[in-house]
């Protein structure tokens, strides 16, 4: 793991969702990463100003503040523009932070922003898929149903019933997300390394795909249970090949789909992240 110097320059980038988020653990994040490096602070307003940051970066190491789709961003950007394996992530997450947690990132504010000032480099897998896409964490098909991401929504209001209309009137509507189909029963053929693991004539309820180590990828199948629970399937191998009719997947925070045919290979330490040291 190779390790920075605190005179190193960074370029902060806080993903425009943060800022709405949590705007005090944003301040925080930012006051704590100033104070221990020459730190240039970016407030993009969207997506393109948010990419245009980051090929603008220069010698600055990149810190996003923001969830983790901000991280995926940052990741997808850098891979397209094929300097993923030149440039070292530092995430400070604030938001949805699942993924940066599940690969080490600490979830406190301070001690995430102390592990991009102190921490190490390691390099991990991701999976690349045909269409160029990336995949950090985890492959889910079918995808969660959206109930279960509305669910995690951070507000929570409690009423008496004689003033639940008034509060309804006040309250500003929740966003609304994109419908998903709830998860049923699929008929997909799966093939790691060429060899199939699970073929269409075997109803199926879910598959999961999670980057290894040492180039690998952990494949899970879950055959359709019929009375006892059916044992699940695992293989392990370099690509994956799932074979269906138009189904969708969740890869990381995205849901992708429909599609017919889908591969993806393991891309072996093709990406940077700095973590705490062991």
């Amino acid at each position: 793991m190779a390790t920075f110097a605190t005179s190193e320059q960074l370029l902060v980038i806080i993903d425009p969702a943060a800022r709405q988020a949590d705007g005090e653990s944003v301040r925080i994040a930012k006051d704590v990463l100033s104070a221990g490096a020459a730190a240039k602070v970016c407030l993009p307003d969207g997506p393109e100003e948010f990419a245009r940051a980051l090929g603008r970066r220069g010698s600055r190491r990149p810190v996003v503040i923001g969830d983790d789709r901000a991280l995926v961003r940052a990741v997808s950007l850098l891979h397209r523009a094929r300097e993923l394996a030149g440039c070292t992530l530092s995430v400070v997450p604030v938001g949805d932070t699942r993924l940066a947690e599940s690969l080490g990132v600490p979830g406190g504010t301070v001690a995430a922003a102390r592990a991009v000032l102190d921490g190490a480099e390691r390099r991990l897998d991701l999976l690349v898929d045909d269409s160029d896409g990336v995949v950090l964490g985890a492959l889910g098909i079918p995808p969660e149903p959206v109930a279960r991401a509305a669910a995690a929504q951070p507000v929570a209001v409690v009423c008496r019933p004689w003033y639940r209309s008034l509060v309804r009137t006040l309250a500003p509507r929740p966003p609304r997300l994109a419908a998903v189909p709830s998860p049923g029963p699929s008929r997909l053929r799966v093939e790691v390394d060429g060899e199939t693991v699970v073929d269409l004539g075997q109803p199926v309820e879910a598959v999961s795909v999670t980057p290894g180590t040492g180039g690998f990828a952990r494949v899970e199948v879950r055959p359709l249970s019929v009375g006892a629970e059916a044992t699940p399937v695992q293989a392990t191998g370099r690509t994956v090949t799932v074979t269906g009719a138009d189904f969708r997947y969740r890869a990381d925070a995205r849901v992708t789909g429909p599609v017919r045919r889908r591969t993806w290979r393991v891309a072996e330490g093709a990406w940077g992240l700095v973590l705490p040291p062991a």
